[in-house]
């Protein structure tokens, strides 16, 4: 990568400059030298085969090296022992109880909110029935909540009873009760967990929200866009284009997503249907059309397009049309991102010599350059709450994950050790950053505390992936 990017060529089979993937400088020619001709919209698999799925637990962290330290909130002590009737269960709904019961820990550990006493912590605990006697034993061990559960089946249905007890009086503050087919185990776990954090906290957990992203794993040369579960786990594929489909961008109300797709040749921008999967080409004329935002409202969106053989910034209603350029210098300016209250546009720039992040007006006005480190920064996301801007930072010849304030311009570096981590976009509670981290011709998410810079797992390992989009809560 160059410090100053060049001008943009757009004749057929030119390569573009770094956009929002590292991957598409090499990929464009290619692609555009032998995109298929328009064939309109295949549509994806409607579930995963089974050996798509992925497993969500952690492996060493070997790759990637948190670079920030900080304070750990306190955490509410939580005792979680084995729910009951589990032992009863056979066949099909003992594995989905077992599903249940995984996903349900992993949920509210990795909330952040508790710090929890599994069922090997608590074996020293000799029930008695008398609750009074019993909430004793928990308390005696740190605990100050209880998380009670019974499952049961009822044919082919597996039934969660789950209760929320606090220890210091006895009291049950939140009980909750589900069932669905085995297959929806997960899905209960989830939904659970995520009722008992929004219970404490005001907010949802993670649990129903997903993280699009673009992957190679089908087919080696062709990117489509998936869906996984926060945790890595449940994978859908939404794209079978069979072309190159890249940097999907959620909608705020989590309806669908726009994206870049090279299927009807160049570069265009389409959207996509979260729950039909149905498909619809927004902005497809002209030689670059490409990286799209969609504004707080819906009702607008704005992108990189290329009229006259440089990159600026456009935006246009949410069908495409009504276009208007937001930039317009010789320089690239490109990958815009919304902030959450629609006031303000992110985007990178090479008007100062090299690509770095700057914000403007949704008019285009008010141009202000946000980061002041880094010879080479992109791929701009913005925090829930609009105070920070993530994004992928050059330093000393690789690429990190940085944070910027808005405000005061403070800048901090989450990740450092080899390789380049690139890609970031922030998690709809604010606490968690997905990325991506490449080492050798490997690319693979991430997931990283957005505060501390701990946290770190791997959601992926079959095939490179990439341009991670985090939804907004899901109902």
């Amino acid at each position: 990568m160059s410090r100053s990017t060049p001008p943009l060529d757009t004749r057929r089979g030119a390569a573009l400059p770094r956009l929002h993937l590292a991957t598409l400088v090499s990929l464009v020619a290619l692609t555009l030298a032998v995109a298929p001709a328009w064939t309109g919209f295949a549509q994806p698999p409607a579930e995963p085969s089974p050996d798509a799925m992925e497993p969500a637990t952690p492996q060493p962290q070997t790759d990637v090296v948190a670079e920030l330290t900080g304070n750990q909130r306190g955490r509410i002590r939580l005792a979680v022992p084995p729910l009951e009737g589990r032992a009863q269960l056979v066949g099909s709904a003992a594995e989905a109880a077992d599903v249940l019961d995984q996903v349900l820990r992993a949920d509210l550990l990795d909330s952040g909110v508790f710090e929890i006493q599994g069922p090997a912590a608590l074996r020293v605990v000799t029930l008695s029935g008398d609750k009074a006697r019993d909430y004793e034993q928990y308390r005696s061990l740190g605990n100050e909540m209880l998380l009670s559960g019974k499952l049961s089946r009822q044919g082919e249905r597996i039934v969660l009873e789950g209760r929320l007890i606090d220890l210091s009086g006895g009291d049950s503050i939140l009980g909750k009760r589900y069932r669905g087919s085995f297959t929806s185990a997960r899905r209960i776990a989830h939904t659970f967990a995520d009722e008992v954090v929004r219970f404490l906290t005001g907010k949802p957990g993670l649990g129903l929200t997903r993280i699009a992203f673009v992957s190679d794993r089908a087919e080696k040369g062709r990117k489509e866009i998936y869906f996984m579960d926060w945790d890595g786990a449940n994978l859908r594929r939404m794209t079978a284009h069979r072309s190159t489909s890249l940097s999907p961008a959620w909608s705020w109300d989590g309806s669908g997503f726009a994206y870049t797709s090279f299927v009807g040749g160049f570069p265009g921008i389409y959207w996509a249907d979260a729950k039909t999967g149905a498909k619809q080409a927004l902005v497809t004329d002209g030689n670059f059309n490409a990286t799209p935002t969609l504004s707080p409202d819906g009702k607008r969106i704005a992108f990189g397009r290329s009229t006259d053989g440089n990159i600026d910034v456009f935006v246009a209603d949410r069908s495409g049309a009504q276009r208007r350029r937001l930039t317009d210098s010789r320089a690239i300016d490109t990958n815009p991102a919304w902030s959450p209250q629609g006031g303000a546009i992110a985007f990178t720039s090479s008007r100062g010599g090299s690509p770095q992040i700057y914000t403007m007006d949704p008019e285009g006005a008010n141009v202000r350059r946000v980061s002041l480190q880094g010879s080479y920064n992109d791929n701009a996301t913005w925090s829930p709450d609009g105070t920070r801007i993530a994004y992928s930072s050059r330093r000393k010849g690789r690429f990190q994950i940085a944070v910027t304030d808005v405000v005061t311009l403070e800048t901090r570096l989450l990740t450092s050790g080899p390789g380049n981590h690139e890609d970031p976009t922030f998690s709809p509670d604010g606490r968690r950053i997905v990325f991506v981290h490449q080492r050798g011709s490997s690319k693979q998410i991430w997931v990283i505390d957005a505060e501390t810079g701990g946290g770190l797992r791997q959601l992926t390992r079959k095939g490179n992936n990439e341009s991670p989009s985090w939804s907004p809560y899901l109902p």
